[in-house]
Order: structure tokens, then sequence, then C-alpha cells
């Protein structure tokens, strides 16, 4: 079955930073069946000038009842946008297998570096299966006279959505983006899964935290409402507009504390989500169009410099592409038969008009080649008719498959066209366009 790790780290992590604090990522390793080499499985967000983040990051992973499965989490704090790891400060980092995460439910282990043999924090691990639902959540929030502490600025917002677990904790399991300096913020619609929002279960207790965002880190809560996905469902409405309320500002001004501001669903739609598996079962056909580049920016088939070089001892470029993707494609393919075009070339007998939109195999009223072969043929076959020239035009090929897609309203075929080109597009703006 699926699972997903969800990871958060606190107790102390290591601060690499003089002057601010750490801005932590963490990335997930694990063992192939077979292998004992690490592999890189997942990525978490990076979180500013914090020592104690809550990555919103799922980590989702099949779980074999049979097989050791081995993870390791390391810790970094990010100095650049690189994405070479070595050029961040390693923090810490820790092993086990995914059957102690699945038969703890929630693990905390401690993060380990070899050239440190101080304090590098935990890590909690939660795991949960996850459902089969394909059902997404698509949400609106806004915000009015949200409680602003300050004098001379104004406030920067954002939510934060955590799920409820059968201990009675909670996990983080989405965060909206910051609304610049507003007292009354309306953030981006959100579409989330439910089967990680709320386990696909309309009626799990849910956590809002609105947050007022600072830059070391050190954000500030404004208040806290909780709800149901089962009440957001319904909309805008009486029952979904929530007071935020802030325990402590409540404790401080007594009877005279109303709230700290207002929650409402500006609009809500819960719908299926079907992945390409659910379309190939339902009896979609897939249609494949192979486009080929005959412009002169190629070279001369003829020189071994040329992307169309006609070498009868290995395949030049183009085949070896057509080989690769082609082969991919025909498994999905429902009739196995391509129409394959060519464009940028100038046509037999006369040689003066150049086509951006003709058929490799010659054969005009029945354009196909069967499987990856028969493409091959043909346009080894096209090589020795046509004469390479341009320019490099995609919108006719474009609309010519469109055509196509256009007339098939039924929602049963799926088109697809792949384009094989040295790089060069002429028709920029026209192609944008279609």
């Amino acid at each position: 079955f699926d699972v997903n790790c969800y990871l958060c780290i606190h107790r102390n992590l290591r601060d690499m930073d003089v002057f601010s604090k750490s801005d932590p990522m963490c990335v997930v390793y694990h063992q192939p069946f077979g292998s004992k080499q690490w592999q890189e499985l997942k990525r978490t967000e990076c979180i500013d000038n914090t020592l104690n983040p809550d990555f919103m990051t799922k980590v989702p992973i099949t779980y074999f009842f049979e097989e050791a499965q081995h993870l390791k989490f390391c810790v970094y704090d990010l100095d650049s946008n690189s994405h070479d790891l070595s050029q961040h400060d390693f923090i810490g980092g820790c092993e086990c297998t995914l059957a102690q995460l699945v038969s703890s439910r929630t693990v905390e282990l401690t993060l380990v570096n070899p050239e440190y043999s101080g304090n590098n924090g935990t890590i909690v691990i939660t795991t949960e299966e996850l459902s089969a639902s394909k059902e997404e959540l698509s949400i609106q929030f806004v915000g009015k006279k949200l409680e602003n502490t300050h004098w001379f600025s104004s406030i920067t917002p954002f939510l934060e959505f955590f799920k409820s677990n059968e201990n009675g904790s909670y996990t983080l399991v989405h965060r909206t983006e910051t609304a610049y300096k507003t007292v009354n913020p309306t953030w981006k619609e959100m579409n989330v899964q439910l089967r990680t929002f709320c386990s696909a279960d309309y009626d799990r207790n849910l956590k809002v935290v609105c947050n007022e965002f600072r830059s070391n880190g050190s954000h500030k809560e404004i208040g806290t409402f909780f709800t149901t996905v089962r009440k957001l469902m319904a909309g805008p409405s009486q029952d979904n507009n929530y007071w935020l309320i802030n325990e402590r500002r409540k404790r401080s001004k007594g009877s005279s504390y109303k709230n700290s501001g207002e929650i409402f669903v500006n609009k809500s739609n819960v719908r299926q989500v079907y992945s390409f598996i659910d379309y190939i079962k339902g009896g979609m056909d897939m249609n494949a169009f192979i486009a080929i580049d005959f412009t002169a920016s190629n070279g001369d088939p003829r020189s071994p410099q040329s992307l169309h070089y006609i070498n009868p001892s290995a395949p030049n470029q183009y085949s070896s592409a057509i080989q690769s993707v082609g082969e991919i494609i025909e498994d999905y393919d429902t009739d196995k038969f391509f129409p394959v075009l060519g464009f940028g070339a100038r046509m037999p007998p006369e040689f003066t008009q150049v086509s951006h939109e003709f058929f490799v195999n010659g054969n005009s009223t029945n354009p196909f080649c069967h499987k990856v072969q028969g493409v091959l043929e043909a346009y080894h076959g096209c090589l020795q008719r046509v004469q390479l020239y341009g320019p490099t035009n995609f919108a006719p090929i474009i609309n010519h498959v469109a055509r196509f897609a256009h007339e098939s309203k039924g929602g049963d075929k799926y088109f697809i066209l792949l384009i094989l080109t040295d790089g060069i597009i002429t028709d920029m703006p026209i192609t944008k366009e279609v």
C-alpha cells in the first residue's frame, strides 16, 4: 500500500548561520530493491530562518511488507539557489526503514553529523496510509479586519492547515502564500488532494492557523479556527464564516475580547481528478503524430556533422530519437499506425516550393507508418527524396493535428504530437497563438 511521510524538526535544530537562523531543507533518499546505493527520492521545501520547521512537502512511498526498505533523511541549511547539495551546509542526517515508520506511525530520530559531535536537533516523521480517493478540493479564503498590533506598519498574513491525528496531535498539510501588507487579504484559490489534506475523511477535524509573516522566521499567530472538509464544501455561507481566536489575547483581554479577525470561504468545489491510467482503462484512444524537421540548419545529410547524416552502420540523432521516444508512445497508441509529417523542405520534382506540412512516406492518401520501424523506414526514404531548406515553422504542423483533435469532441480520444527538431523556431509568435 502507499503511505505518506510527513516531516517536522524540533528541539533546537543546530543553527548554521551567524546573523540569522538556518534555512533548512530535508532531502529523502532510498535504496532501490537489490541495491546498496542511495538514490534521492524527494526534497522538501526550504523554510527560511527557523530552527523548528514544519515541512509541508509529503513524501509518498509504496510500502512492501516483504522488503527491507531503507530510508535516509538529510537536513541542509540552504545558502543559495543552487541545486548542488555540496554548496549548502549539512546539518545532520539519520537512517531507518520504512517498516519502522509504518509500525510506529510517529518516530523521532536524532540528526547525526560526523563532523560535529554536539546537538544537531531531531527529526519527527509521521506516516499515514493513503486512501484511494481521487477527489480534489478547490477552495479560496478571504480575511476581514485581521488584528494588527503594530502602530506604524501593516501585516503580511498567511494560512496554515493542520489535520488531526488519532493521538490528538496535528500534522501540517498545506500552507498558503502570503498576502502582502493587508488586514483584508484574499488568498489565491488552492487545490488540494483530499487523500492527503484530510485522509479523504470529510469529518476529520482541521485546524487553520492564520499567521503574520516575519522575515526572521518567528511568525506570529494572529488566530485559529477549526472546521471540516464537509463544512468547507458548502461554500460561501454563514457556517463558513469563522472568527479567528487567539487564546493568549483572549486570556489577557478577558471578556472584552471578541476575535482577532474573520476568515470567509469565498468559493469551494470538490471534483474527481482522474489519472492517465484511469483514462486508458476507460477505453480512451491514444493517437500519436510524429513531425520531423527537414530544414537545412540540420546540415547536409551526406556530412558526418549533420543531424540527418546517412550512416548505414549507425543511427543518426533523429533515428535515435524516433526509436527512443517512439517505442514508449507505441505502447499506448491504439492502432500502432503513426501519421508522420515533415516540414521545412523543398519537394520533388521541381524543388522550388518549400513545404511546412508534408507526409514523410510520400503517400497523401495513406500517410500512416506501422510501428516505429515503419516510421524509421519512411524517414530514411524521405531523406533521399527531399531537399533540406527552411525556415523552421511549427504552426502548420500544430494546426494540422489540432484539426483532428477539434473534430473529436466525444472525450474518448487523446492526441499526441511529437516534434523532432534542431531547436530553432522561426514562427514563434504564431506558434504561441496556436
